[in-house]
């Protein structure tokens, strides 16, 4: 049976849209805070930018050098860009009705407001008149068109006022003119005289923008923004791929321009230059009816005072006692340790490191880099390590979409500290998550590992949930080695003991895996896989999926964003139920589980079920060999499976709504914050037994005086 019909499919940039649906879905959810609704409608804003930037941009590609071949859904590109137009369009809809109609009215009931030039006191007009002159005048600068000044540069998503000018009310002496709102400046103005009263940068620009053209007066005043093609791949094949990355960084800020988006009201004649001027149609035109890129809101909930009761409740990730009470390697040595960010605390992965690099007994740290915070306790670390005299090797992925100028950055730095940095390889991009530590040993050289399915950043693991394991485990040991030397140098292991590496080898082994299911299934057993993922889009795996499906294996996948799988095909996907969890948390950790006749295997990979992530990427997947550790994995993604809150499920119609039932209603991002110190405690102490003496214990028994002791 063919598993590969195009009917088969979700288109993947249709999936993602449908995903950024959902998390609109929370900004419109009542039982979330607030001021947390308004930051979810601001993610909404983000993840549409950067689509636009790669995903739209690579369509766009597509068609510009005449590629007329379909998806796996059977679209071409121009009919992908037409139904994410339609989405799209939908979607920024409902973002502004959410704003004005749900959001901003509810604040105003907080006495949080969003003002315009109109409604602010006497105060507040004196208070902007003065930043006006004093921080916007010397920033701003007026840039006219006409036959000596060419329409001007305008960098991708900056913000910007287009204009008429002109002078002496004359029409025929009439300008366009454009004023960016600047970067460099607040977007969101606090205002005196009032708690919790905010003007947009935008708004004030214009009310004094005639300041900007003495002897011209300005009208038909709107804002609008461009989207640029920001997708880039360096040529790998130059002698120093650092200077190329450099040059190429440089060189998207001058991409095509894939969005337009402009302020409702926008008169003809600007909105006609503006659209000639970067050659976009109606499908990539967006008009608004509010502030133009709502990205502004993280300022404004930033600046709000007191009302901690409109975000989540903060928690602190928890630190189990044992860990604090010895070194890492101390207690590595004694058994696994599984971490699970952000309920469990990213410091012994910190930790990890920050000891290895002032441990005498410590000869050479191994390690990837990704994605790290801008002030990553890690990368210091590991330059402590290198001046502490250990052998530093480090591969820092320079190809991190939109980390490029941070990764090089970090990559100087620790190249000027004496560590061995290593720039990736060609043609693929190392995003395993793997670091060791080599140390001298009384037993000789031991080496500790720590694998992930995050990145080592020590910001976002406190947003995002991800999961670790540190072993110290010989055959992992002897695995991890053979990976970092085919990063480092031209060695090709012919197979690894327990750890799978793709290009291809997690593939292969995932699908060996399904097959086992499919042969127990056969023979009448139990078959069951369940599944973790960011995005589920690899046409190889879906079509095993399907041949599990027929087969009769139950599949559970729980999916955060894309998801080219389509359920209830009769005969087909009957057999899998889709979930997906959108929360307070990002959900990033990737798990796969097998039943394998009741002899359960866990799995956990920094890879996505993505044809990029299996087959243009190296990545890690590992076995969890711990039995303790295994079955709290089973049973973690037990509560993931039984949220009836913010987990949806998808239909057979590509459509998602919340899975709703008469159990008791469970939040599973909640519930692990809630219980994070008694979920761990209680690993912990399976994983570190306290110890028991087998000695009875004395009975005391008081001496008697000679004469009273029994004859």
């Amino acid at each position: 049976m063919s598993f590969n019909k195009p009917e088969y499919f979700n288109s993947r940039e249709l999936s993602w849209v449908d995903f950024d649906k959902r998390v609109l879905e929370e900004a419109n959810d009542p039982t979330n805070p607030l001021l947390e609704r308004l930051r979810f409608l601001g993610i909404t804003q983000s993840n549409l930018d950067e689509f636009f930037n790669i995903r739209v941009a690579s369509l766009h590609k597509l068609i510009s050098v005449g590629y007329e071949g379909t998806d796996s859904a059977g679209l071409t590109a121009a009919k992908q860009l037409s139904g994410i137009s339609h989405k799209v369009h939908e979607l920024v809809r409902n973002q502004y009705s959410i704003l004005f109609n749900e959001l901003l009215p509810k604040l105003s009931r907080e006495n949080i407001n969003i003002v315009k030039m109109s409604q602010v006191t006497q105060r507040q007009r004196n208070f902007l008149d003065e930043y006006f002159h004093q921080n916007l005048y010397p920033v701003l600068t007026p840039l006219a068109v006409d036959s000596s000044r060419p329409f001007p540069f305008l960098a991708n998503n900056t913000l910007n006022i287009g204009l008429m000018i002109t002078k002496n009310d004359d029409a025929k002496d009439e300008s366009f003119a454009t004023v960016q709102v600047p970067d460099a400046c607040p977007r969101v103005i606090k205002l005196p005289g009032a708690e919790n009263d905010f003007i947009l940068l935008e708004e004030v620009i214009k009310y004094f923008i005639n300041e900007l053209f003495v002897g011209y007066r300005a009208h038909d005043m709107a804002c609008f923004r461009i989207t640029r093609d920001m997708d880039f791949e360096a040529d790998e094949d130059t002698s120093d791929l650092m200077k190329e990355i450099k040059h190429d960084l440089r060189k998207r800020e001058f991409g095509p321009v894939m969005r337009l988006e402009v302020e409702a009201g926008m008169s003809h004649q600007i909105l006609d230059l503006l659209l000639s001027e970067y050659n976009i149609d109606k499908e990539g035109l967006y008009v608004v009816d509010g502030p133009i890129d709502l990205n502004c809101v993280n300022k404004l909930i930033k600046q709000v005072n007191g009302h901690k009761d409109l975000l989540f409740e903060k928690f602190t990730p928890y630190m189990p006692k044992i860990l604090r009470n010895q070194t890492m390697f101390e207690a590595i040595s004694k058994n696994d340790i599984f971490v699970s960010h952000p309920y469990d605390s990213f410091q012994p992965v910190m930790d990890f490191i920050s000891q290895a690099a002032h441990d005498k007994q410590t000869l050479a740290i191994k390690m990837t880099i990704y994605r790290v915070s801008a002030k990553s306790p890690i990368i210091k670390a590991l330059k402590e390590a290198a001046q502490n005299g250990k052998q530093v090797t480090v591969l820092v992925e320079l190809k991190a979409r939109f980390d490029e100028a941070n990764n090089l950055h970090w990559a100087d730095e620790l190249e000027r500290v004496g560590c061995h940095v290593i720039y990736g390889l060609v043609g693929l991009k190392v995003h395993c998550k793997l670091a060791m530590v080599v140390r001298q040993e009384e037993n000789g050289i031991k080496r500790y590992m720590h694998m992930g399915t995050g990145n080592y950043n020590d910001v976002t693991a406190k947003l995002y949930t991800d999961m670790g394991v540190l072993t110290c485990n010989q055959q992992i040991g002897v695995d991890a080695t053979n990976i970092f030397n085919m990063l480092s140098g031209f060695s090709q292991p012919p197979y690894f003991n327990d750890l799978s590496i793709s290009p291809d080898g997690i593939r292969n082994y995932l699908m060996h895996m399904t097959d086992k299911e499919i042969e127990n299934v056969k023979m009448g057993k139990k078959g069951l896989i369940q599944m973790q993922m960011n995005s589920l889009s690899d046409t190889q795996m879906i079509e095993k999926l399907y041949e599990a499906s027929a087969a009769g294996v139950e599949i559970h996948l729980i999916v955060r964003g894309i998801c080219n799988l389509r359920v209830g095909i009769p005969g087909v996907s009957d057999n899998i139920t889709v979930h997906s969890i959108v929360g307070q948390l990002l959900e990033h950790r990737r798990f796969y589980y097998f039943y394998a006749d009741g002899d359960e295997k866990v799995f956990l990979s920094s890879a996505d079920l993505m044809n990029r992530n299996l087959s243009h990427r190296v990545e890690l997947m590992f076995p969890v060999l711990n039995d303790d550790i295994r079955k709290h994995l089973i049973n973690i993604y037990k509560i993931l499976w039984n949220d009836n809150v913010k987990a949806r499920q998808l239909h057979s119609d590509d459509t998602w709504t919340h899975v709703r039932n008469d159990k008791k209603p469970l939040n599973s991002q909640k519930y692990m914050i809630d219980n994070r110190k008694k979920i761990s405690d209680n690993l912990f102490k399976q994983l570190f037994p306290k110890k028991h003496t087998n000695q009875q214990k004395t009975k005391f028994t008081p001496m008697r005086k000679p004469n009273e002791r029994k004859r």
